[in-house]
């Protein structure tokens, strides 16, 4: 009867009428959200404007008619043109554009007919307000008609329409701004992400757009960095106003091929009291072989300096010695967070000194270290798992298609780099490594899932 005594007097002590909490306490409540305080990062879009594009915008913006005078023999003459084909190719670094034109020339007696071979020579550039111009453009005219080189000669006719041409030139624009407003309006919206039971947000708040040197191959080539400040938010922070679209900034080189972007996920304790809760059978844990009626519930995660809490309800009845009793109290284990592999465990989690000291007197009835394994395994979390989710929803929410071109993103990799804990909620770091294209116009390859 001595052991079944003691026992009896362990348990009545310290868990007959319910324990109350040991060691350590919760926090006070904090109101506010999770803070993700995210580090600017670069996304490099490689842009492709393709030679045909280039043309149709070039044959849009290039006068087809143009008409005049010009001075012949002391009477002004009039000119009528017609441009009739178009041409595109690349020479040292400049776009180069070769027209046939037609021209009706009033001479002193009737009307002649003559070919003019129109060639353009300029350096593609987009200012700050994303519009694609024409810089340091030269017009060459010239004809192989003997008439109207006597006509160049004596008033000037190619002189005329030279200069109307030139000035059509320099006033070429082309606006890119619709294309990368709307591609930053999918970039700067907060994406609805899945995890689990749980909704994040992503947000990819757009700082600033800058622009590397442009290359002529087949096309105009150019690498666009979008400067981002990523965060996730679990469950969803609110939202920042929407900002507009920045300006862009010509910078004398960028690097290109994928990109990594560091994005911190604030994640409050409330998810990982589900993923422990989801390893529970309709919220219970059975851990006890020799009193299978013993159970682990209710489990609450929190934050003591840098360790987290892990706060679980012990109920369910002990048969001991001939002694029947309900225990009903709660066991508090410490640990640090850590990234293994991107699963998000707690190897070094153990009972509090208070704990340890309750398990050992109930030693004869309980195993503190099956409860110990049993929290570890249940508080493990599959980060990588949930981040499948996360990686689909980002590539396919920032790939779009529209008339003038399209925009293409994939999210290759993701992979957690390192864990802290804050009172109120876990930050997580996660390096994200992609690549993105924009498509003018958007090749077939590209309209593919």
């Amino acid at each position: 009867m001595r052991p079944a005594l003691l026992c009896f007097g362990c348990i009545s002590a310290l868990v007959g009428c319910g324990t109350g909490p040991l060691y350590p306490s919760r926090p006070p409540a904090t109101p506010g959200d999770a803070i993700a305080d995210p580090t600017p990062s670069r996304i490099v879009v490689h842009a492709t404007v393709s030679t045909t594009a280039l043309k149709d915008a070039l044959d849009q913006n290039i006068p087809t008619v143009g008409a005049g005078t010009f001075p012949l023999l002391g009477s002004p003459r009039k000119y009528l043109w017609q441009r009739v084909s178009l041409a595109v190719s690349y020479l040292q670094g400049r776009i180069s554009v070769q027209a046939q034109v037609i021209a009706r020339v009033q001479l002193p007696v009737g009307e002649a007919i003559f070919p003019i071979n129109l060639k353009i020579l300029a350096e593609p550039v987009v200012s700050s307000d994303y519009v694609a111009r024409m810089q340091s453009a030269q017009v060459d005219i010239s004809s192989a008609d003997t008439r109207l080189q006597m006509a160049q000669s004596l008033g000037g006719a190619l002189d005329a329409i030279k200069s109307e041409v030139q000035k059509q030139i320099d006033g070429f624009a082309f606006d890119l701004k619709p294309l990368l407003r709307e591609a930053h309006g999918r970039i700067a919206k907060p994406l609805d992400i899945p995890v689990g039971d749980a909704h994040a947000c992503a947000e990819l708040r757009v700082l600033g757009v800058e622009a590397g040197p442009t290359v002529l191959a087949d096309g105009v080539e150019k690498d666009l960095a979008l400067v981002i400040a990523p965060s996730i938010t679990l469950p969803c922070a609110t939202p920042a106003a929407p900002s507009p679209l920045p300006p862009l900034a010509n910078v004398a080189t960028l690097t290109p091929g994928p990109f990594t972007v560091e994005v911190p996920i604030a994640a409050r304790y409330q998810e990982l009291e589900r993923a422990m809760s989801a390893a529970f059978t309709d919220g219970k844990l059975f851990f006890s072989k020799e009193f299978p009626q013993l159970y682990l519930e209710k489990p609450e995660v929190y934050a003591a300096k840098d360790q987290l809490v892990v706060k679980l309800h012990i109920a369910g009845p002990v048969a001991k010695f001939g002694l029947h009793l309900n225990l009903d109290g709660d066991l508090y284990m410490t640990g640090h967070p850590q990234v293994i592999d991107n699963e998000l465990r707690v190897p070094d989690l153990q009972p509090t000194i208070e704990t340890s000291q309750f398990l050992l007197k109930l030693k004869a009835a309980l195993d503190s270290d099956s409860i110990r394994d049993q929290a570890r395994a249940a508080l493990r979390l599959d980060i990588g798992e949930r981040m499948r989710s996360v990686r689909a929803k980002l590539s396919s929410e920032l790939s779009f298609g529209s008339g003038q071109g399209c925009l293409r993103a994939d999210v290759n990799k993701i992979e957690v780099t390192g864990v802290h804990a804050h009172q109120t909620y876990l930050r997580l770091h996660v390096a994200l490594t992609g690549q993105a294209s924009v498509y003018l116009p958007c090749p077939q390859a590209a309209l593919a899932p």
